[in-house]
């Protein structure tokens, strides 16, 4: 996810409580919350560096008790094991959030490289967004209209006890959230998987999330010799001829002798996903399918000509 979500959501588990196990609890339990993006750092050293390092081992679950650390040192925390605890939680809501995402996290590493990922949730969900500001916001709302309605400010234990209120709202409704696209999303796959697609059964099967409806799915149907990208509505009947078909052009082995076959790989390996007729036009956070030889990419070519547009 990007960094507003992370940092709400650190604020909310402070809210809940955690910020009291130290001294600048808040401002800790916000930066545990997005310490795992200190990889972005690796931007410095240009895109390829950063697509090979974010979300590699800052993200990893063999990391995360370090990673924890730094946001203590940072606010000055005292070091306490229920405030490293407090700091870990932090950074594993972060783990979490990423791995709901397309984009996907290696957790696993160093012991594997394999990207993980739920593919329910987009980088960017405004209905996360919304939960969480309105939990942000709801707060100061409730004050106003309490000083309206008494003539008196809400301040000290009154105050604090609507902001926790309102954070185990959030983090229950984020819950909540995530459950309910997780059940869609196997939903989705379960009425493409009892589908036949030129008249054999799939290869593989993933479908992706639109930005604003958990009913709306975006179906990637790969098969012998052709992709299939339909749109798919679980309020509706599934066309499984709906959508549109790309299909690869011949490998060509050259390409591995290339200058540019080291740079395609760092691009595809970074990839969960690269679909047949994209592997120009995706960005890796859209990318779908794992591709670790630059000779693939001659298969990722289509000979179709027409302009394509991304799979979100």
């Amino acid at each position: 996810m990007e960094n507003l979500t992370h940092t709400l959501a650190g604020l909310m588990m402070a809210r809940c409580g955690l910020a009291k196990t130290t001294a600048r609890g808040a401002g800790m339990m916000m930066l545990a919350a997005n310490m795992p993006d200190l990889d972005t750092i690796s931007w410095f050293g240009g895109t390829l560096t950063y697509i090979q390092y974010h979300r590699g081992y800052a993200h990893s679950l063999a990391l995360a008790p370090v990673m924890a650390l730094i946001p203590m040192l940072l606010v000055r925390a005292g070091m306490s094991w229920r405030a490293y605890g407090a700091s870990l939680l932090g950074v594993l809501s972060h783990l979490l959030l990423d791995w709901s995402n397309v984009y996907g996290v290696r957790l696993l590493l160093p012991f594997s490289n394999r990207w993980l990922h739920l593919d329910i949730t987009d980088i960017v969900d405004p209905w996360i967004w919304a939960i969480l500001l309105l939990a942000l916001a709801a707060p100061w709302l409730s004050g106003l209209v309490g000083r309206e309605i008494s003539g008196k400010s809400w301040r000290g234990a009154a105050e604090d006890g609507i902001k926790r209120n309102w954070a185990w709202f959030a983090i229950l409704a984020l819950l909540a959230f995530e459950a309910t696209r997780f059940m869609a999303h196997q939903h989705a796959l379960d009425v493409m998987n009892a589908r036949l697609y030129n008249g054999a059964v799939a290869r593989r099967i993933t479908a992706l999330p639109a930005t604003f409806s958990p009913l709306r799915w975006r179906g990637v149907i790969e098969g012998d010799g052709f992709v299939r990208i339909v749109p798919l509505d679980l309020a509706t009947d599934f066309d499984p001829a709906g959508g549109r078909v790309e299909y690869p052009a011949p490998m060509i082995p050259a390409i591995d002798s290339t200058p540019f076959a080291s740079a395609i790989t760092t691009m595809l390996s970074s990839s969960a996903y690269v679909l047949p007729s994209s592997a120009s036009t995706l960005s890796p956070r859209r990318a779908r399918r794992t591709v670790r030889s630059p000779s693939t990419l001659a298969k990722s070519n289509t000979c179709s000509g027409r302009p394509r547009s991304k799979v979100t």
